[in-house]
């Protein structure tokens, strides 16, 4: 296929301003990627024509309303290969879906001294929700590590795994040290010895093509501010049979069947974890996100992404005191850096002054700074609209930045 970049670009107005009288260069897609037209067409379009209250009203715009986020329901389910749609719940994002499953699944299926795995290199939001859950349990959190080159080391994954071993925690990219980690391995691994899986795909699901199915994962979460579309909305994915036998997440709304004060019966998958008066509109604006992501194709995306990634990453291995973290040989388009004797703060806010957006911090990823014994980093990323002209300005600025500091 022939991947038209002056096309694409053409759906994301945002891309056509200047920052400080330069043109805006935006290399932080993997915190949050721009919105195509396409999605802010469909945002305005809901408010602006059939705008209701979904599952409940007697009237045209709230029919049309549910009918189109029951449609973005069956949208997700074939993005990403869900066997069901009661197995699509919608949440506020990836976060929130791991906290879900967090609290439910561990209500039902925790008790004092059982274990859950989770990943030295997750997202804090794959880490906290675990600790709170088994705090609350007296379970225990165990670490499976990664090296130096940013690989996870899944051969001591069955050594970890005890029959105490419930759920295993694991991100699917790694949001700063760009590795895309072999979770079909790990899932089967995992199933040997009866453990469930959730993956956090929140760096994936843009960029990878996601089978649920065929990688047989009991729970993936990802968001929709990462797949082109508006923040505030979320994806978890899990196995019917783990969702009908988890208790409710919250309650209210749409949730329930039937309440009296002797009793309240829940309403069937996959309204049983949706609470209360959803995203209307951001759903339905994801779902536009989806159309696009789905006509361009995820793969051409992500083989796209691929060549800026090996242009960049050689271009910086040049520069003289220049670390990369993370140099798996299977990588998303993300890469963290820092230069000797240079703060990636101050390094990132004299490249903004240039009009090129990039990332600087620990990356709410403490463990993977602790790791390498760094407290920050900086931190580019890509997205379908890239360019290696872009790429090309961001080393000039680069170069320039480090001479003045």
């Amino acid at each position: 296929m022939n991947y038209d970049i002056e096309k694409i670009r053409s759906y994301f107005p945002i891309l056509q301003q200047k920052v400080y009288n330069k043109p805006l260069v935006y290399l932080d897609t993997a915190a949050s990627a721009q919105k195509p037209v396409q999605v802010l067409l469909k945002l305005e379009q809901l408010h602006n024509d059939y705008y209701g209250n979904i599952h409940r009203g007697a009237h045209y715009m709230a029919d049309k309303a549910t009918v189109e986020y029951e449609e973005v329901r069956e949208k997700v389910q074939h993005f990403i290969n869900a066997a069901s749609r009661k197995e699509i719940i919608f949440t506020k994002g990836a976060t929130e879906s791991i906290n879900l499953v967090a609290s439910s699944f561990c209500e039902k299926y925790i008790s004092e001294g059982d274990e859950i795995i989770v990943s030295e290199m997750e997202h804090h939001s794959n880490i906290v929700p675990w600790q709170i859950a088994a705090g609350k349990r007296n379970a225990k959190i165990v670490k499976l590590p990664f090296n130096d080159t940013g690989l996870l080391e899944i051969e001591q994954l069955p050594e970890l795994i005890t029959p105490k071993t419930k759920l295993i925690a694991i991100n699917h990219v790694s949001n700063v040290l760009g590795t895309i980690n072999p979770i079909a391995e790990i899932i089967k691994t995992a199933h040997q010895h009866n453990v469930a899986v959730l993956v956090d795909g929140a760096q994936a699901s843009a960029h990878l093509k996601i089978d649920v199915q065929k990688l047989d994962v009991d729970f993936y979460a990802f968001s929709a501010h990462k797949v082109y579309g508006p923040n505030g909305v979320g994806v978890l994915y899990g196995k019917e049979k783990w969702l009908e036998e988890m208790p409710p997440y919250q309650g209210g709304g749409q949730m329930i069947s039937e309440v009296s004060f002797d009793g309240t019966t829940f309403n069937d998958l996959p309204y049983k974890f949706e609470a209360g008066t959803p995203n209307i509109s951001g759903l339905a604006a994801f779902g536009a996100a989806i159309d696009l992501v789905n006509k361009i194709g995820v793969e051409n995306i992500g083989r796209h992404e691929h060549e800026l990634l090996e242009y960049a990453t050689e271009k910086l291995k040049a520069i003289d005191g220049l670390k990369i973290y993370g140099e798996a040989p299977h990588k998303s388009g993300v890469i963290c850096f820092n230069i000797d004797g240079i703060h990636s703060y101050d390094l990132g806010m004299l490249i903004d002054k240039m009009g090129i957006a990039i990332r600087t911090g620990h990356h709410c990823a403490d463990p993977v700074m602790q790791h390498f014994g760094i407290t920050a980093c900086a931190r580019i990323s890509f997205g379908m609209y890239n360019t290696k002209e872009e790429i090309d300005i961001f080393m000039e600025a680069l170069n320039k930045a480090i001479m003045m500091l």
